[in-house]
């Protein structure tokens, strides 16, 4: 990669995780239907940003570094949990495993936004300081994550949280 500035699809989807992790950081500011509205407007802006990265080409041996670490994603998961409540799980039909029960799967919220909050928490912790080409290489890598991986857990929580949101038989959150 060259070291060319960052893209504006760039500086918009690092800002869009930014406030992703915020919002997700401090969880228990929200009342529920609150938390619930603002994820409703975050993550599809982040899939969008997401899908507007150019696709580009990441060098194999470029070392993303996580800076995660598990208690912070256990506490954030924890606390989404903790809002969320009995409307935590969720019927979920697009795990990989459906095709083979004959019973339902469900899903959790939690586990899902703190899934999503991982990638883009390392992201944002790893364009902080770094020079363009690397930050270029960190949403290289998270964009590839995105295709492969938490774009679709994406949609999957939001399809819970707007049932929750708009399903009469959720109290019209």
């Amino acid at each position: 990669m060259s070291n060319s500035k960052l893209s504006p699809n760039s500086v918009a989807f690092t800002a869009m995780a930014v406030e992703y992790c915020h919002a997700l950081e401090n969880v228990l500011d929200f009342e529920k239907e609150e938390f619930i509205a603002r994820m409703l407007k975050l993550l599809p802006r982040i899939y969008i940003s997401a899908s507007d990265i150019a696709e580009t080409p990441f060098e194999e041996n470029f070392y993303v570094e996580s800076f995660l670490e598990e208690t912070t994603y256990n506490a954030v998961k924890e606390n989404v949990a903790r809002l969320m409540a009995d409307d935590d799980i969720y019927l979920e039909v697009f795990l990989d495993d459906m095709k083979y029960s004959e019973t339902p799967l469900s899903a959790s919220i939690a586990e899902n936004l703190a899934d999503i909050y991982q990638p883009l928490y390392n992201l944002v912790a790893g364009v902080k300081d770094a020079t363009n080409e690397a930050a270029n290489e960190v949403i290289a890598n998270c964009k590839a994550d995105f295709d492969t991986y938490w774009g679709q857990t994406l949609c999957n929580v939001l399809r819970a949280l707007h049932s929750l949101r708009f399903n009469p038989d959720h109290n019209n959150y």
